[in-house]
């Protein structure tokens, strides 16, 4: 009987933490403008401590405070599916001095799914930086007889309604994103929430397939458990460069990534919104944090302040489209 994997998604979020603690670089503060306040900085992550978006919050304050001689905090404001955390930097000083450390869902998933927002990301905030992303692989039981995205597509189509797919939950970004594989391919695959370890029952073969972040797929499909049949970003990726993406394999145009990312209060001045980004950006794109995180199915990036907005506006709009078309509520 085959296994879950004792390599879990606590565990990966461990080695996550471990391999991103770097020695401090010498040398921010030559990159600080005048106009940058010399005082405590706060780095406010909306969800709870241990995973990748409050590490990423954590080495950013860490870099910052051993650079720039100033302490700087990271601040966990949990709830209200990351509302109160945004809320908080919305109505800081824009000086630069509170940041938003945020993933992709919470900018452009939530303003459609959820009913009542207190902010507007557009109005309220400032884009940064895109310094992660993350693709999912399209994995499958084992004995499922597809060994391709294109033979996936076929079984799917000869049996409308028999097959099924896993998600960490109703309007989760993975729950999305299978969405707009099922209307892109043309395939009627029944979504399965879960509220916990969502590999048992598709590894046990009670869950055909699932499209899953590779920071937390990686392990199962390197160990063999399940079989990846394709990635979901635009391009193949060097962590595991064999895998075509879903793309190439039938879907042209297809992406469905996550991203992490650096906000500031609207209002920011922007030669500090620049400052900050050139800053972060070194950090991410060090060649050895690179390759730490490339091991745990994440790809550092750095996308500037113009970029990054222009990112978040047009998933803000493909997100809702699906939402819309699919007719998504938020869970209880």
């Amino acid at each position: 009987m085959n296994r879950v994997s004792p390599l879990t998604r606590r565990t990966a979020l461990t080695a996550l933490a471990a391999a991103l603690v770097v020695p401090p670089r010498r040398s921010w503060s030559q990159f600080v403008p005048a106009d940058f306040p010399r005082h405590a900085m706060t780095l406010i992550v909306p969800l709870s401590a241990g995973g990748p978006l409050d590490v990423l919050g954590r080495l950013l304050a860490q870099e910052y405070q051993a650079r720039s001689g100033q302490p700087a905090t990271v601040d966990n404001r949990t709830g209200g599916a990351g509302n109160i955390g945004i809320d908080a930097v919305r109505r800081a000083a824009p000086d630069g001095t509170t940041l938003l450390v945020i993933p992709a869902g919470n900018l452009t998933i939530n303003p459609t799914l959820m009913a009542s927002q207190s902010y507007d990301v557009e109005r309220d905030l400032a884009p940064v930086a895109r310094l992660l992303v993350m693709p999912s692989i399209l994995a499958v039981n084992n004995d499922v007889p597809a060994k391709s995205f294109a033979e996936f597509v076929a079984l799917a189509k000869a049996q409308p309604g028999k097959l099924s797919y896993a998600s960490p939950g109703v309007g989760t970004p993975q729950h999305i994103a299978g969405e707009l594989l099922k209307r892109q391919a043309g395939i009627d695959v029944v979504h399965v929430p879960y509220r916990g370890a969502v590999f048992t029952d598709v590894i046990g073969g009670r869950v055909t397939m699932t499209l899953q972040n590779m920071g937390s797929i990686l392990p199962v499909v390197r160990q063999g458990q399940l079989r990846g049949l394709a990635v979901s970003s635009a391009s193949r990726t060097s962590i595991m460069p064999n895998l075509p993406t879903i793309a190439e394999s039938g879907l042209p145009g297809f992406e469905a990534i996550s991203w992490f990312g650096l906000m500031a209060p609207a209002g920011t001045p922007a030669s500090i919104v620049g400052k900050v980004y050139q800053q972060a950006a070194k950090i991410a794109m060090e060649p050895e944090m690179k390759a730490k995180l490339a091991q745990l199915g994440l790809d550092a990036t750095s996308d500037p302040p113009d970029a990054f907005a222009a990112i978040i506006k047009a998933d803000i709009a493909k997100w809702a489209k699906v939402i819309k078309d699919a007719n998504i509520k938020a869970a209880d």
